[in-house]
């Protein structure tokens, strides 16, 4: 199934190279097919909002330049990700677009077809995941699709390479789809005169007016760029003209018309029965969403994670890599030999001292954080992969609801795990302003990344489940309760939650480790430089006799208030360029014996609730202004530490870990 496609259709003729634009719905493997045909690497994942940047590459065996566009439900485009699709087609000018579909659901890949036939440019369909579709027993639907669409349609699998030569071979000699689609009259009659009125461009004239019609922001604005203020305002009054006669919206009726055009080619012999559905995994996705068993199912997620990347990874790894390879061997060895070759006091001190290169960044990056993250990654992408986190979307959706946000937001702040950077340039998928900004100023103050996070179970799991569990819920009732403030702060009306379900499905090892691979990778690029940095910043300090100056400057915060040892400062100090590097310098702390339970809960709490990194931060002014970035860095630094002193004299109250 996963390779066919008919024979060359007569009057195909292979097209000049250019760029092609990858298109369709989330979730359907546009960016395993993308790294399939270019060989560049992008990080997949089974929910929305992967893809949040262009991504361009050349192809390996076609000279064409693609695009791997975010996922798109349908035209026109809500979300920034999906604006970001339309810019694509509308300024690239391509020479062809690929749809990548759902070979299981044809009703909903057929939709964005039509869609994409109205542009006027040669089209390629992929019916991807069709050893799914066939594991489900549906036929092979390829060629009767050819005929009726009247462009080359191939079947792919894409994560196991799948068909991708006969569609290479298909992508050679596109064609136009033969698909038309009729709309009541006072929308004909818009369409024909606003045709008159656009000028040439990557789209046909039709399908760029039926985006103006429907309201999509990117037309809008290509027509204000494109247009003088006389030929705008005649098309502006079209537009209302034709709603007003129509008497109903403009988008639900073109919406409509593309719906019933889809039945019609469904109602031809493509049909979408399932035969052989897996029973077991319909019935575990309905368990994930249930308002009941939902619940327990999410604490057995949670607890497996935090028993892998916790117990498994900040306990059993680090302990061998860094207590047994480099503390037994790798450490002693190392200093062993440059105390013989190396003359100089401080340059041996740069290389092996208390923050030397090597025993503090290398170390720190490779013994500490790289076996937490690498388990994390992995925990993650199973995550991912298995489905699972669009149901918590649904899942969580009542608890973001209380905050003023919709289950939507759970992808970036779930991503922030993995990286708070990334995550914030994910909120690009929130429709409204007001619902990123609110996410963003939730991921800043309390979303750990995945080396933080690994670090904060290994050392507060390994204290107690009550310990986790107090610093789970301190951190948890901030972000709740400052969202929940917020969001009757910021002005705006909260977005509607629309939630697309990809079928639970169980995880391929081989995309699954590959992923894993390609994060750790991202790590050792972005993360082993600045702990290298960080190191050479705490000696050059050390050796001008200012570290110990600001640590006495944070002293008065961290002993006083936090009611932490002297030591803790410097950790604190560094949290300010990585919240990683200090919780790793926290954890250093911890196992020499100098925090008590009631100061490790204490610690990690403050510096989870701490900005997150420099990058973060720069990422936050790139993606929302300077004025938002120093804003945000305004109230989450002393927020963080007025909650640490409130909690350890609450917990000292109590009595509980002194």
């Amino acid at each position: 199934m996963g390779g066919h496609r008919q024979t060359p259709m007569a009057g195909e003729t292979p097209r000049k190279a250019g760029v092609v634009a990858l298109v369709g719905h989330p979730n359907v493997g546009k960016s395993t097919l993308f790294e399939a045909l270019t060989g560049h690497r992008v990080i997949a994942a089974n929910y929305p909002g992967t893809t949040v940047e262009i991504v361009r590459a050349f192809g390996r065996r076609l000279d064409d330049t693609f695009i791997d566009s975010p996922g798109i439900l349908s035209f026109p485009s809500r979300t920034e990700d999906e604006q970001a699709t339309v810019r694509v087609l509308l300024d690239s000018a391509p020479v062809g677009v690929l749809q990548v579909g759902d070979a299981k659901n044809l009703r909903r890949t057929l939709l964005v077809t039509v869609q994409l036939a109205e542009m006027g440019l040669p089209l390629t369909l992929a019916l991807n995941m069709a050893d799914e579709a066939e594991d489900r027993g549906m036929p092979d639907r390829a060629e009767e699709l050819s005929r009726l669409l009247g462009i080359p349609v191939v079947a792919t699998t894409a994560v196991r390479g799948e068909g991708i030569g006969t569609l290479e071979e298909a992508m050679r000699a596109p064609r136009t789809p033969s698909i038309r689609v009729g709309y009541p009259e006072p929308i004909e009659a818009a369409l024909r005169r606003l045709a008159e009125i656009l000028p040439d461009g990557s789209l046909s004239e039709r399908s760029v007016a039926l985006l103006f019609l429907a309201g999509d922001p990117v037309a809008d604005e290509w027509v204000r760029d494109h247009l003088d203020g006389r030929r705008v305002g005649e098309m502006v009054r079209l537009r209302k003209n034709a709603a007003e006669e129509l008497g109903s919206s403009l988008s639900s009726a073109i919406l409509a018309a593309r719906i019933a055009i889809v039945d019609s080619l469904l109602a031809d012999g493509i049909g979408t029965s399932v035969i052989g559905e897996q029973i077991r995994n319909r019935r575990i996705s309905r368990l994930t969403t249930h308002p009941v068993w939902g619940i327990p199912l999410l604490a057995a997620v949670l607890f497996g994670l935090y028993w892998f990347v916790g117990v498994f990874g900040a306990g059993t790894l680090v302990g061998w890599l860094e207590g047994a390879l480099f503390g037994e061997y790798i450490n002693p060895w190392l200093s062993a030999g440059l105390d013989r070759i190396v003359a100089l006091d401080w340059l041996r001190d740069l290389l092996v001292g208390e923050y030397g290169l090597w025993t503090m960044g290398m170390t720190y990056a490779l013994a500490l954080i790289l076996p937490i993250v690498a388990t994390f990654f992995f925990a993650f992408g199973l995550l991912e992969d298995s489905g699972y986190l669009p149901r918590l979307a649904v899942l969580t959706n009542r608890i973001f609801k209380a905050m003023g946000l919709n289950g939507t937001a759970v992808v970036p702040m779930v991503l922030g795990l993995g990286c708070v950077t990334m995550a914030t340039m994910t909120t690009r998928i929130l429709s409204s302003k007001r619902d990123r900004l609110l996410v963003i100023l939730l991921l800043a103050l309390g979303v750990p990344c995945s080396a933080q996070l690994g670090v904060v179970m290994g050392m507060v799991g390994g204290i107690s489940m009550t310990a986790l569990m107090i610093w789970g819920f301190v951190v948890a009732g901030v972000l709740v309760a400052v969202g929940w403030l917020a969001a009757r702060l910021v002005p705006g009306d909260r977005s509607v939650f629309v939630a697309e379900l990809p079928p639970m499905r169980r995880p391929p090892m081989r995309p699954l480790v590959l992923k894993t691979v390609a994060r750790v990778e991202w790590y050792l690029r972005e993360v082993l430089p600045l702990f290298l940095v960080g190191s050479v910043l705490l000696f050059a300090l050390d050796r001008l006799d200012a570290l110990q100056w600001l640590v006495g400057v944070a002293e008065p915060l961290v002993v006083d208030w936090l009611r932490l040892p002297a030591e803790a400062a410097t950790a604190f100090m560094m949290g300010f360029f990585r919240r990683d590097f200090g919780a790793t310098g926290l954890f250093l702390i911890a196992g020499a014996g100098l925090l008590t339970p009631l100061q490790i809960v204490v610690s990690m709490t403050t510096i989870t609730l701490f900005v997150p990194c420099v990058a973060s931060v720069l990422m936050i002014a790139k993606e929302r202004g300077a004025k938002t970035a120093a804003a945000v860095t305004a109230l989450v630094f002393p927020l963080a530490i007025l909650i640490g002193g409130l909690l350890s004299r609450a917990l000292e109250f109590v009595g509980w870990g002194a």
